[in-house]
């Protein structure tokens, strides 16, 4: 909470008060910025005068954070992916739809067992499934 000037009395009022407790002035559908001291609409998010951000913009905009995530991709299994990076070096790529980086594996030997090694890691910590 920040505190503010009442623009009649001057005595320090909390932002979001919808009157002077001193004075009794009504605000109405009005409020200050707390940068600034500028009258401004209630449901402003950004001042119009000195241009800083009032509020966050989630809250402002009556974010639902109950909503699931929006997941883009097609769902693979972890356990086949780690399976043919396994037993073949390269199929996992290939299974990704990852065809350059399936060719580059086949003809380096998944990068000279580094890239090989490393993506055994990464698949261990994926979830299953995973989005690709």
């Amino acid at each position: 909470m920040v505190f503010i000037k009442c623009p009649e009395c001057g005595k320090e009022i909390s932002d979001q008060a919808v009157n002077c407790p001193n004075c009794g002035i009504s605000f109405g559908n009005k409020k200050y910025c707390k940068f600034c001291g500028e009258k401004i609409d209630a449901d402003c998010v950004v001042c119009p005068k000195c241009g800083k951000q009032i509020e966050v913009l989630g809250a402002a905009a009556g974010a639902n954070t109950n909503e699931r995530p929006v997941i883009y991709g097609r769902p693979k299994s972890k356990w086949l992916a780690l399976c043919l990076c396994f037993f073949t070096i390269c199929g996992h790529k290939f299974y990704e739809d990852k065809i350059g980086m399936g060719i580059l594996y086949l003809c380096t030997a998944g990068l000279f067992g580094i890239g090989w090694i490393i993506d055994i890691i990464v698949l261990l910590l994926k979830p299953d499934p995973y989005y690709v």
